[in-house]
C-alpha cells in the first residue's frame, strides 16, 4: 500500500503526517511540485514479464507521458533479492542526490521508498505497484529499495546519458529509518 510520511528534516522521529489516502498523498506531493498518479495495465502481467511485454501493457500511458515530455529512452528495470548486484544497487541510491533532469519512475511491481527533502521536511513516499512518481529537476532526494529489493519499474529519460546523480555529500539519509522491504 502506498504511504506518505512527512517529518522535519532534522527530526525524523517527529511525524507530521502519515497517510495511505492516495488523494492526500497526491495533494501533499503536488504542494512541493512532485506529481504522482496511478496507472493500470491493459493486461495481466506475469511476474517474469519481459521489457517488451511490460511496455505493451502500459503502452497508452507511456505514449501519453512520452508525448508530454519527449523521452529519448524508456526502459524497464527490476531487482529481486537474489540478484548479484542488489546490495551494490541499494547502496548507490541511499545517498542524497539531485539530477539536472527530472526523474520519473513507474512501479510495475514491488515497492521502494523515495525520500524527498524540501522546505525543511522529508517526504517519505512508499511507492508500490501502479504508482507513477515525477521528481522535478534538482529535487533533493534518495531512494531505498530495501535490503532484499523486489521491484520492477519503467524508467523514462529525456537525455541520452540517462540517470546522472549529483550527490550532495549530506548524510541525512543515515538518520532516517531505512525501508525494511515488503513483508518486513
Amino acid at each position: 500500500m502506498t504511504t506518505l510520511t512527512i517529518t522535519p528534516d532534522n527530526a525524523p522521529d517527529k511525524v507530521l503526517l502519515h497517510t495511505s489516502d492516495f488523494d492526500v498523498i497526491q495533494r501533499e506531493l503536488a504542494a512541493i511540485g512532485v506529481p504522482m498518479e496511478r496507472w493500470t495495465a491493459s493486461a495481466q502481467l506475469a511476474p517474469d514479464a519481459d521489457q517488451a511485454t511490460v511496455l505493451k501493457a502500459y503502452e497508452k500511458s507511456v505514449a501519453a507521458l512520452n508525448a508530454k515530455y519527449g523521452f529519448k529512452s524508456v526502459d524497464v528495470m527490476g531487482l529481486h533479492p537474489a540478484h548479484e548486484m542488489a546490495a551494490t544497487a541499494r547502496g548507490k541510491f541511499l545517498a542524497e542526490h539531485t539530477h539536472d533532469d527530472f526523474e520519473i519512475r513507474f512501479f510495475v511491481d514491488g515497492a521502494g521508498v523515495f525520500y524527498i527533502r524540501k522546505n525543511g521536511k522529508v517526504y517519505q513516499t512508499l511507492c508500490t505497484a501502479g504508482d507513477l512518481l515525477e521528481l522535478p529537476a534538482n529535487t533533493t532526494h534518495w531512494f531505498d529499495m530495501g535490503p532484499k529489493p523486489f521491484f520492477k519499474a519503467i524508467r523514462f529519460f529525456t537525455k541520452p546519458d540517462g540517470w546522472v546523480g549529483h550527490f550532495t555529500g549530506d548524510e541525512i539519509g543515515k538518520s532516517f529509518p531505512e525501508y525494511a522491504g515488503a513483508g518486513a
